[in-house]
C-alpha cells in the first residue's frame, strides 16, 4: 500500500497533471477549439447515425455498431462510479475547489478526446463481428510502433478489466451495504454471475445492454439532481461562489489548499470522463461512420456529458445538502448521505439503485476495452476466454477489497496507460487535424455527410490505413 501511495504521489503531483494539461490546451489551441465551435453539428450527428450504415460501402454494415451505439458504449464506461463516488471523494479529500478544476479539464480535454477517438477511426480494422481499434492500432499503423502498442494493450486490460471493474464492483457493495445492509460477498457474487453471462455474448450483447441502461439511468439522475437544483436555487450562486473560491482563493493558494483540489479534480475528472486516457477510442473505432471525424466529435461530446452534467449533479447534490464535508466519509457513501438529507431515507436506497446501473454498465464497457486490446496481441480463443473469467474474478476481488485499495490500484494503472496515450496522441496529432479540416471544407461546399477519402491525402497516412479502402 505505501508503495502504490509513493508511486501515485509521483505520477499524479507532477508529471500526469503537466502532460495532461499540456495536451489539452495544444490540441485545442491547434483545433480552434473544435469542442465548442462545432457542439451544434455534434449534436445532429448523434441523432443521424443511421445515415452512415445506409452509405457505408461495407456488405456487412448490418452487423456493425452505430454511431450512437459507439457513443453508448463509451458512455457506459465513462458514466460510472466515477460520477457519484468519485465526485464525492475529490470533495472529501479536496474540497468544494476540486469541482471547478473537473470542469476545467472536461472543457479543454475535450479536445484530447477528439483527437483520439478521430484516430482509433482512421486507424480501425475489421474484426470477426464489428470493427476494432484504439491507441494500440494507431501506434501500431500510425508509428509503426508495435511494442508501444503491445504495452499499451496490456495496460488497458489490467487498468480498465481488472482494476477499474474492482473500483465499480466495489463501489457497488459500499452502496448496497449502506442502503440495504446487503452482504458484500452475496453482491459480490451476484455481479460475478451476471458480468459472466453478458460478456460471454461479446460486442453486441454489450452495445444493446449499453444503449438502454445509459439513457435511462443518466436522464433518472440528471432529473432528480434538477429538482434539487430548482428546489434549493437560492442557494445556487453561493454553492458556485464557494466552488471557484476554494479553486482560486488567497487564503487557499497559501494554505495548500489549491494543490489539493487541483491534483484531485484532475485525477477524478479524468477517472470520471477518461479524456486522453486512451479508452473511449477502443469504443469509437467499433461505429460504422463515413468519415473519421464524426467519431471524434460525438467522443467530445461525451466528456461534457459525464462531467459538466452528471458530475456537477453529484455536486450540487452534495454541497447543497449542508453535511460536513471532511475525509472521515468518502466515497458513494457521502453522496448517499447527501442525498438523504435532501430527500430522507428514500435518498440512500436511490444512490444504491443508480450506482447498480451506473457502474454495472461500466463493468461492461471496462470489459470491451480488454477484450479489443487482448485481439490486438493474439486471436487465440482460450487466451480471451481466460480474460473473461480473470475480469469476473476481479469483480469478485472489488467487493471484498477495501475501499483505498481499490482506488490507489486504479489510479496508478491509470496514470501508467494515460502517459502512454498521450505520446501517442501528441504524435499523431497533425493527421487528425488534417482530417478535420478537410471535414469542415465538406460541409462548407455544402455537403451535408462527409465522406473520407484516403487518397486526397499525404502518402504517409494513405499506405498505413487498413480499412478505408
Amino acid at each position: 500500500m505505501m508503495i502504490l501511495n509513493f508511486l501515485n504521489d509521483i505520477l499524479w503531483g507532477y508529471v500526469l497533471i503537466i502532460a495532461l494539461l499540456a495536451c489539452a490546451i495544444y490540441f485545442s489551441i491547434r483545433t480552434r477549439f473544435v469542442q465548442f465551435r462545432m457542439l451544434g453539428e455534434t449534436i445532429r450527428l448523434l441523432g443521424d447515425s443511421s445515415n452512415d450504415r445506409q452509405t457505408s460501402n461495407d456488405p456487412d454494415n448490418h452487423r456493425h455498431v452505430s454511431s450512437f451505439q459507439a457513443f453508448t458504449i463509451s458512455l457506459a464506461s465513462r458514466v460510472g462510479t466515477g460520477n457519484l463516488a468519485g465526485v464525492a471523494a475529490a470533495i472529501a479529500v479536496g474540497g468544494p475547489g476540486s469541482v471547478f478544476w473537473m470542469w476545467i479539464i472536461a472543457l479543454i480535454g475535450a479536445s484530447s478526446a477528439f483527437i483520439e477517438s478521430t484516430l482509433a477511426q482512421l486507424y480501425k480494422t475489421k474484426g470477426k463481428n464489428s470493427f476494432i481499434g484504439g491507441p494500440a492500432y494507431y501506434m501500431l499503423y500510425g508509428m509503426k510502433c508495435r511494442w508501444m502498442g503491445i504495452l499499451f494493450a496490456i495496460l488497458i486490460t489490467l487498468t480498465f478489466g481488472f482494476a477499474f471493474n474492482s473500483v465499480q464492483s466495489n463501489t457497488i457493495c459500499e452502496a448496497m451495504s449502506q442502503a440495504f445492509q446487503w452482504n458484500n460477498l452475496y453482491v459480490g457474487l451476484a455481479l460475478t454471475l451476471l458480468t459472466l453471462l453478458i460478456i460471454f455474448g461479446g460486442i453486441h450483447r454489450i452495445a444493446i445492454v449499453s444503449s438502454v441502461i445509459v439513457p435511462v439511468m443518466a436522464l433518472g439522475y440528471i432529473i432528480l439532481a434538477l429538482y434539487i437544483v430548482i428546489s434549493k436555487i437560492h442557494m445556487l450562486p453561493e454553492v458556485i461562489s464557494t466552488i471557484v473560491s476554494h479553486a482560486l482563493g488567497w487564503e487557499q493558494v497559501i494554505g495548500g489548499g489549491v494543490g489539493a483540489a487541483l491534483m484531485q479534480g484532475i485525477k477524478r475528472g479524468l477517472f470520471s470522463n477518461e479524456a486522453g486516457m486512451g479508452s473511449a477510442p477502443n469504443a469509437a473505432a467499433t461505429a460504422t461512420v463515413t468519415h473519421p471525424v464524426k467519431q471524434g466529435l460525438i467522443q467530445a461530446l461525451g466528456v461534457f456529458t459525464d462531467t459538466l452534467i452528471i458530475c456537477s449533479c453529484t455536486a450540487f447534490i452534495i454541497l447543497f445538502s449542508g453535511i460536513p464535508i471532511n475525509s472521515s466519509v468518502q466515497g458513494v457513501q457521502l453522496t448517499q448521505q447527501a442525498l438523504q438529507a435532501e430527500i430522507g431515507n428514500s435518498g440512500s436506497i436511490f444512490v444504491a439503485v443508480a450506482i447498480l446501473f451506473f457502474a454495472f454498465s461500466s463493468i461492461l464497457g471496462n470489459y470491451y476495452y480488454g477484450e479489443a486490446n487482448i485481439l490486438f496481441i493474439t486471436r487465440r480463443k482460450w487466451v480471451l476466454n481466460t480474460y473473461r473469467i480473470l475480469v469476473t474474478g476481479f469483480v469478485l476481488f472489488g467487493a471484498l477489497a477495501s475501499l483505498e485499495t481499490a482506488w490507489n490500484l486504479a489510479d496508478l494503472m491509470m496514470a501508467l496507460m494515460t502517459l502512454c496515450n498521450l505520446v501517442a496522441i501528441s504524435i499523431l496529432a497533425p493527421q487528425a487535424i488534417l482530417l478535420l479540416k478537410d471535414y469542415i471544407s465538406q460541409k462548407k461546399n455544402g455537403i451535408k455527410s462527409p465522406t473520407f477519402n484516403k487518397n486526397m491525402f499525404e502518402e504517409k497516412i494513405r499506405k498505413n490505413i487498413p480499412y478505408w479502402d
